[in-house]
């Protein structure tokens, strides 16, 4: 997926979706020296070492295998147009976390210039399970496209990442860049007119459908549960606590807030328990 600015804590994340009979609570201010990268830091030391990471991606790319084969083997399925599945790259079939490491390491915010350079050295590497699983699909003929919103003139570069990696297809017919919007809609059209595309892969709701992509963190978990079968069948979506556009939705769609504007707006998201009773 492209990366947008700053990320949200691992805590926050988990904290927003999982409590129940919790309540909506004003929240406390940040302190005076509010460091977003600091607030990364669970997010990020998540992915690059829990085992809990690992599985929820060998899970995602298990899940896809079956999902694949049972497509391949239904009677009356589309064999008028070669198979396809389209994967976004950044956390999904390529791990990013050290550049994320790296923002907290020196204490910076997302940037497009840093971000670059980090694409440039072509050093990601596959997510767990990514590489069996696209080798597999290759292995059955079926065709991997990469829709991704990193911008054209990165090209060159995550072509030769994915190369690096050994991913099939890794070739300019089948990666499909941003070139001006970040809606992926006509460039999955463009694959869907020439391919049956079993799945779609991504980490974020917009690798999906543009449908997802409403203002609010609450229409965008409404769109999700009006689509519930869709998920783990022919959407799979892998793990991302550290950035997307669901961040987008908790700023109400406006980076442009400072960093004190933008803890605050986490936290304003928090659902909090009222906490222990007294006797």
């Amino acid at each position: 997926m492209s990366r947008s600015p700053l990320s949200l804590s691992l805590i926050s994340l988990a904290l927003a979706g999982g409590l129940t009979a919790c309540a909506q609570q004003p929240a406390q201010p940040p302190s005076q020296s509010t460091s977003l990268s600091d607030e990364l830091v669970m997010a990020t030391v998540w992915m690059q070492s829990s085992g809990e990471y690992a599985a929820l991606s060998h899970q995602a790319f298990n899940l896809a295998r079956m999902n694949l084969d049972r497509a391949l083997s239904a009677p009356g399925n589309n064999q008028q147009r070669p198979p396809a599945i389209i994967v976004d790259v950044d956390e999904t079939v390529l791990d990013n976390a050290a550049y994320e490491a790296w923002l907290i390491a020196n204490d910076e915010n997302y940037a497009s210039d840093s971000w670059h350079q980090w694409v440039e050295k072509a050093s990601a590497v596959p997510m767990p399970g990514a590489k069996a699983f696209l080798d597999y699909a290759a292995s059955r003929g079926v065709e991997v496209f990469y829709v991704t919103n990193r911008r054209e003139n990165e090209s060159d570069a995550t072509l030769r990442n994915l190369r690096q990696v050994g991913f099939p297809d890794a070739d300019s017919e089948h990666f499909l860049p941003r070139t001006d919007a970040s809606d992926k809609t006509p460039r999955r059209q463009r694959v869907a007119q020439s391919h049956w595309v079993v799945l779609l892969m991504g980490d974020n709701l917009g690798d999906f459908s543009a449908g997802f992509d409403r203002e609010t963190a609450a229409a965008r978990r409404a769109a999700v549960n009006a689509q519930a079968d869709a998920f783990g069948s022919r959407y799979i979506v892998l793990p991302n606590p550290a950035y997307g556009a669901w961040e987008e939705a908790i700023y109400g769609g406006d980076w442009s807030l400072s960093d004190e504007e933008k803890s605050r707006a986490r936290r304003n998201h928090l659902e909090v328990w009222g906490g222990p009773t007294t006797q």
